[in-house]
């Protein structure tokens, strides 16, 4: 095993959440000029899912940064003028199309998996990439249908010929249309200067190590390794060429690595109050989670309902740089509804309610109506504070 380079900084635990919340957008004034395409760079990925609650999650993650930014704003700000593309990194992600060059590695090993999960009939793909050329850009119903049941794994063979074609990087996610994927192909939609696959699988992994170390801001690396997905020795194979300098940070059992731009400015300003789709990048990985804020972040929308303890969609809520409660939210015409709260301590009442107002009137809701305070004692202070806040 290769030993590792002597680290150049120690770094308090403090320091390293303070870091860490700088780096994602959460710490100092708000880039407002840059906006939504500004967040998606400085993050370099902004994960997709199905859920939609208050909004669905690629909506949340430039509102918890920038504020009531409006929510057809967002779309067009990734969709229109080739500025972003979806891909696999983390998950399915809005990715800055600037960095299509460095997904090369992924699209080749796509193209050279040997096993897939779905079977692909014979001439569907030639036919779904012709039908696109002439056509495009389509979705997988307007290309002959996505399903061959009403069960969601239950592909066609256009649905599957189109996502493999997606994942080998001859077709493109343009956009989502009610939340559908639609596809062209790549010549059209990628810029010509960045359409190509020449970049070696080292120079690929080396940018996209850089680049989770910068959105981090300072990370183990199996944080960085989980920003996009890499494999361990992926990253082992490239981190020292990456620009990333080796740190200590008290009370990590890990070795740490930190984009030495973080490092050079001590991280200070305001802090943003504001609720957290459970899929945004500050709390993607749990141990990491756990290991800067003492935290225990879990998506429960996917586990029995009798067996949740905080809620299907529970929405950390992040306060004076700290992870303060979860709420649960749903909405019932113009009401948010908070089905179920968990509070850390009374010190959080304000701070939650604060999220709250401030979320219900991003999706134009005039009132806020609280179900469940896991803390009972807490339910009155919390409804006093959501009144005034509301007045």
């Amino acid at each position: 095993m290769t030993s590792l380079p002597r680290p150049t900084t120690d770094l308090s635990a403090d320091e390293a959440r303070r870091i860490a919340l700088r780096a994602q957008g959460f710490l100092g004034a708000p880039d407002r000029r840059s906006g939504v395409r500004g967040v998606l760079r400085h993050l370099g990925a902004v994960q997709l899912d199905t859920i939609s609650v208050l909004a669905r999650s690629h909506e949340l993650i430039p509102y918890a940064r920038l504020g009531a930014v409006g929510r057809t704003a967002v779309e067009r700000a990734y969709w229109t003028d080739a500025h972003a593309f979806e891909y696999w990194s983390h998950a399915a992600c809005v990715l800055p199309i600037e960095e299509w060059p460095h997904f090369a590695f992924r699209r080749r090993a796509y193209r050279a998996r040997p096993h897939w999960g779905h079977e692909l009939p014979e001439g569907v793909y030639d036919q779904v990439v012709k039908q696109l050329r002439a056509e495009g850009p389509l979705t997988a119903t307007e290309l002959g249908g996505a399903k061959k049941t009403s069960d969601w794994w239950d592909w066609s063979g256009t649905k599957v010929a189109v996502e493999r074609a997606l994942m080998y990087g001859e077709v493109v996610c343009v956009e989502r249309r009610g939340w559908k994927r639609v596809y062209d192909l790549a010549e059209r939609a990628v810029p010509a200067e960045l359409l190509h696959d020449e970049l070696d699988d080292a120079e690929c992994l080396r940018r996209l190590v850089r680049l989770a170390g910068q959105s981090l801001g300072v990370g183990t690396r199996a944080d960085i390794a989980d920003y996009h997905r890499l494999k361990g020795e992926q990253v082992d194979a490239v981190i020292e060429g990456s620009g990333l300098v080796p740190v200590t940070v008290e009370g990590w059992a890990k070795p740490a690595w930190a984009d030495p731009a973080a490092l050079a400015t001590p991280p200070r300003g305001r802090h943003r109050t504001t609720l957290l789709s459970p899929f945004d990048s500050l709390v993607w990985e749990r141990a990491r989670t756990e290991r800067i804020f003492g935290f225990t972040h879990r998506l429960e929308a996917y586990v029995p309902k009798p067996k949740r303890v905080h809620g299907y969609f529970a929405m950390p809520v992040l306060a004076g740089g700290r992870l303060v409660g979860r709420v649960d939210p749903a909405r019932e015409g113009r009401t948010l509804v908070a089905r179920q709260i968990t509070l850390d301590g009374a010190r959080a009442v304000p701070s939650v309610a604060q999220a709250l107002v401030e979320a219900a009137s991003w999706v134009d809701c005039t009132d806020v109506r609280v179900e469940r305070v896991d803390a009972p004692e807490l339910r009155e202070p919390l409804v006093r504070e959501l009144a005034r806040a509301l007045a």
